[in-house]
């Protein structure tokens, strides 16, 4: 049945993919992204198919989140996907991007109120079980100054957006580190972390260890489940709440041994490798039994996610 689907952050990696996605399954799509002047990210998505005729594009910001109200107008779901990543506090009216990801979340979600069309809004949160939340102000190693700032205004504009839940319905996907393909010309700043032990990127490799630290074990998903997940909680007749979103949990040593099964010649350095041996187990038991199925494994997800630094040039193997 056809739809109207307001996606914010339209341009970005799992934004345009989604995008594509409900164009092709007939749904009518309001874009937003932060600068319709962008030429690559204007002409991304205007080139997506059936674009012409069910995609319509809209300025907004989510440090200006009142301009989010036209494109939300006359649309019964939205998918909120954007969030502030930089922050320049000499120009902003907000302090951090906390403060700038709440304020834009109290006011997305009363322009779907106002509007008398929106019956239910699916948020893009990160990852962490459907019980717990990220603690403010708690230290955890190979924490950066950034990645603190990104886990702090996720964990707060989520708590916040579920607060609104019976006035609309709330859905919040707890996504995994995302893997797979994308429509961008450039690799995906997850993807990058998921490989980043074959790249021997240090700076990066540093970031799945932070995953791992703050969770135990580093939750993994294709970009194509992600995009399934969001279609299927617009499509149920009724769902709301908080769901993890991940097809597997491996810890970076783990993820390891999987590259070297899929790709033998791979070199991966002890520095890379890190045996934990913890016993965690996790599960995103609540999105399936809503009825939700996975379909990527973690061959599907990492080869995928290998084969795209190949096809952009952002990785060597050899005999590849």
């Amino acid at each position: 049945m056809e739809s109207k689907v307001c996606v914010t952050g339209a341009a970005g990696y799992l934004g345009s993919s989604l995008v594509k996605r409900l164009l092709e399954k007939g749904h009518i799509v309001h874009a937003t992204t932060r600068n319709l002047g962008d030429a690559y990210k204007v002409g991304l998505l205007k080139s997506l198919p059936n674009a012409e005729t069910r995609l319509r594009l809209y300025e907004a910001d989510i440090y200006n989140p009142s301009e989010f109200q036209a494109a939300i107008e006359g649309c019964q779901f939205l998918v909120h996907m954007a969030t502030p990543l930089q922050h320049l506090p000499q120009i902003s009216q907000f302090k951090d991007t906390t403060e700038a990801a709440v304020a834009g979340v109290e006011s997305i979600v009363e322009c779907c109120i106002t509007s008398g069309t929106v019956k239910r809004l699916i948020y893009t949160a990160s990852v962490l079980d459907e019980s717990c939340w990220t603690s403010h102000g708690v230290a955890f190693a190979y924490s950066t100054d950034h990645l603190m700032a990104y886990a702090s205004s996720k964990t707060a504009s989520e708590k916040e957006l579920l607060r609104y839940n019976g006035a609309i319905e709330i859905v919040s996907l707890a996504l995994g580190l995302v893997g797979g393909g994308t429509l961008l010309s450039t690799m995906p700043g997850s993807v990058n972390v998921l490989v980043s032990q074959v790249t021997n990127n240090k700076a990066v490799y540093n970031t799945l260890r932070f995953l791992e630290e703050l969770l135990g074990k580093v939750p993994i998903l294709h970009v194509e489940d992600v995009c399934d997940a969001h279609i299927f909680c617009l499509e149920k007749p009724s769902i709301n709440g908080r769901f993890l979103c991940a097809t597997a949990y491996l810890s970076s040593a783990e993820i390891a041994s999987h590259y070297r099964m899929i790709f033998p010649d791979i070199q991966i350095p002890d520095e890379f490798v890190e045996k934990l041996d913890r016993k965690i187990v996790w599960g995103s038991t609540k999105l399936k039994d809503a009825g939700f199925e996975f379909k990527c494994d973690v061959k599907t997800i990492l080869e995928d996610s290998i084969n795209l630094g190949l096809k952009l040039g952002e990785l060597e193997l050899p005999n590849l």
